[in-house]
């Protein structure tokens, strides 16, 4: 089951992206709907609502008065906490039932609103946020809603910013034009990434670079790596001791493969080799690779590792699974740390990398072509290592993205 999480603040028109991708197929679990079923009249939620608020919240036609409950906990952080220990234990009860029945194969659109600010993103394989200036949504609701402008301003402060939102989105679906210019987004977002996701998610198809081309750095590939290994986390828990960002889209201002590499250091190959591990990676959308694997040695020892995924194919990511301590994991974190503090030693490597990916045919071929290099760059590695006192991290929970 491909889960989407899909969010936007008030204003945004997220409702259109909603509706958009239900006609598409998807089954959309609406937060808001079934906020408002599980405390319906006549339903034990509503009984413990009004138990909790008083008979104020209820309307004339003894259905909740959501606009008088409203009044009550906004901005009153004790009271909305309370409201959230009254209702959410039937939500989510009731989300599970539909996701449930929507059945294996389906891909779901989670419409969750509060999605940013209660840090859910990582329960999702893909999360779309819908984005509009903050002067464009007041417009709307003073227009479509009716609000007063100092209401629609009071409400869009009291939600996540857009520096918030960004982060936490894999997908940025702006709209500030039609509806009809944000559904033609949306179709191309669910031909071009959603459909294709939700068939290698479940045939087990990892995503590739058909070619090595080189891309200028991104300044948001950190993000997106702390975003999949978020995913990493949820999935595995602690069997990941340490998780980090590595390779060259880890390096600030190197060019590289659009492809964001992740190490999950793990204690043995044991708990990596577990069915249970290696499932929970297989359905977060990080399939392991068939084979064995392991790193190109530069003692003479053997590197093992396994190899993982990811299905997503607007976000290629490969994940190295290695024993933390061993050769393999310390090297690439050392090989990191040294490209981001060197910059000759950056432009060395990017020199190469530039010259390799116009004169090879595949990225397996690139890939190979790089390792003399490395050999020859081990030693003036360490010998960095040994003048700064480097050590590798080493906490468990450890998570790297952004620089040393």
């Amino acid at each position: 089951m491909l889960r989407v999480g899909l969010t936007g603040g008030i204003g945004s028109g997220k409702s259109t992206v909603s509706a958009t991708l239900a006609s598409l197929g998807a089954v959309v679990v609406d937060a808001d709907a079934v906020a408002r079923e599980v405390v319906e009249r006549g339903t034990p939620g509503l009984a413990a609502v009004v138990d909790r608020f008083g008979s104020g919240v209820v309307g004339r036609d003894g259905g909740l008065d959501r606009t008088a409950l409203g009044r009550v906990v906004f901005g009153d952080p004790e009271a909305l906490s309370d409201l959230e220990t009254l209702t959410h234990p039937a939500i989510w009860a009731r989300t599970a039932q539909i996701l449930d029945d929507a059945g294996p194969d389906a891909v779901v659109v989670h419409d969750m609103p509060l999605l940013v600010e209660k840090g859910m993103g990582a329960q999702y394989h893909l999360v779309a946020v819908v984005g509009a200036a903050e002067d464009v949504r007041v417009r709307r609701l003073v227009d479509q809603r009716g609000m007063s402008e100092a209401d629609a301003r009071a409400r869009i402060a009291a939600q996540a910013d857009d520096v918030a939102r960004r982060a936490a989105a894999d997908v940025w679906l702006e709209n500030e034009a039609t509806p009809e210019a944000l559904r033609a987004t949306v179709l191309r977002l669910w031909h071009e990434r959603i459909e294709p996701f939700d068939l290698n998610l479940r045939h087990g198809i990892r995503s590739r670079l058909s070619h090595p081309t080189l891309s200028a750095s991104d300044p948001d590939w950190p993000a997106q790596a702390t975003r999949l290994m978020a995913r990493i986390r949820q999935a595995v828990g602690d069997a990941a001791i340490t998780l980090d960002h590595i390779g060259s889209t880890a390096v600030p201002g190197l060019v590289a493969k659009d492809v964001v590499d992740l190490q999950v250091g793990v204690a043995s190959f044991a708990e990596a080799d577990d069915p249970g591990f290696v499932a929970s990676m297989d359905s977060a959308g990080f399939v392991r690779a068939p084979g064995q694997w392991h790193d190109n040695d530069k003692d003479g020892t053997p590197w093992p590792k396994r190899f993982h995924g990811s299905c997503d194919p607007g976000r290629v990511a490969h994940v190295h699974v290695r024993e933390v301590g061993s050769p393999g994991w310390e090297w690439a974190l050392r090989f990191r740390d040294w490209l981001r503090d060197d910059a000759g030693e950056r432009a060395n490597y990017a020199t190469m990398k530039t010259e390799l990916a116009t004169s090879v045919a595949s990225t397996e071929d690139y890939a190979v072509a790089k390792e003399p290099w490395f050999d020859a760059a081990d030693g003036r590695a360490r010998v960095w290592a040994a003048q700064t006192s480097w050590q590798p991290p080493v906490t468990r929970g450890q998570v790297t993205a952004g620089e040393r």
